[in-house]
Parts: C-alpha cells; sequence; structure tokens
C-alpha cells in the first residue's frame, strides 16, 4: 500500500471518486453537498494498493479537521483507513497543529478511539447520519 499526500487539484482525480462511491452512492450523502469550497484549502491524502488502485482518501482542513474519510468496500477491513488517518494526522503535526478534531460517524467511533480520538459532547446529524465530535492531542507528553 502506497499513501500520497497532496493537494486537491495533484489528488482529486483519484480522490473525488472514492468520496462519490461512498458517501453517495452508498450512504446517499447529497451529491451536491459532497464537494465544498474548502476542498482547494486542505491536505488530501489518498491510498493506494498494490496495483496503483485508488482504495481510500481523507483530508485535513486548515483548522485542524480531519474529515471525508472514505474507504472503498476493496479496502476495509485491512488498515488502509488507519493508514490514511496516521498519513493526515502526520500532515497536521507537521504543520504546527497541537491537535485534531473529526465528525465521526457513529460506527466508526470505535475505529477513531482506536487511533487516539476520545469522544465529545453528545451526538447530532450530518448529511442525515448520526456523528459524534472527537479530538487527539498532537502535543508530545512530558
Amino acid at each position: 500500500m502506497k499513501i500520497t499526500v497532496g493537494s486537491w487539484e495533484a489528488l482529486r482525480a483519484h480522490a473525488q471518486p472514492i468520496r462519490f462511491e461512498v458517501f453517495v452512492d452508498e450512504q446517499k450523502v447529497p451529491a451536491e453537498i459532497e464537494l465544498d469550497e474548502m476542498d482547494p484549502l486542505c491536505v488530501h491524502a489518498v491510498a493506494y494498493d498494490e496495483a496503483g488502485q485508488p482504495l481510500a482518501t481523507g483530508r485535513l482542513l486548515p483548522d485542524g479537521h480531519i474529515g471525508r474519510m472514505a474507504v472503498r468496500k476493496a479496502g476495509r477491513g485491512q488498515g488502509v483507513g488507519g493508514a490514511v488517518l496516521q498519513a493526515l494526522i502526520q500532515a497536521a503535526r507537521e504543520r504546527g497543529d497541537g491537535e485534531v478534531i473529526l465528525n465521526a460517524q457513529i460506527h466508526a467511533e470505535g475505529f477513531y478511539n482506536a487511533h487516539g480520538f476520545a469522544r465529545e459532547g453528545d451526538e447530532f446529524m450530518e448529511a442525515g447520519i448520526p456523528h459524534i465530535t472527537m479530538r487527539a492531542s498532537l502535543r508530545r507528553q512530558a
């Protein structure tokens, strides 16, 4: 597996189809809200399998939020999503962010817990799907 981190301009051709497949086709998120004005401002990550096929993506917003984490069915349960998440966390750390925040779909809370994120606040709806805010500190422990 290979992870590429870069701009929307560089990774859109591989990231966008994954996001549409997972969010629009599978989860029925309206297509018109899937892409937004933040994409060009974000750091994006795409994971590729051994054959060079894009399997997963995610993005890091300028304010330290991680979002649009999506893994194609063929890549699920293989650590691909975790690798993308770690690449985005590393990009945030390199940028000097003190923490990362995300809005996790409820079913993915355990996944994010396993990567150091802690739940905050109450459940809320986003794009018709129950979510929870989660946060992870990037500061080194003394």
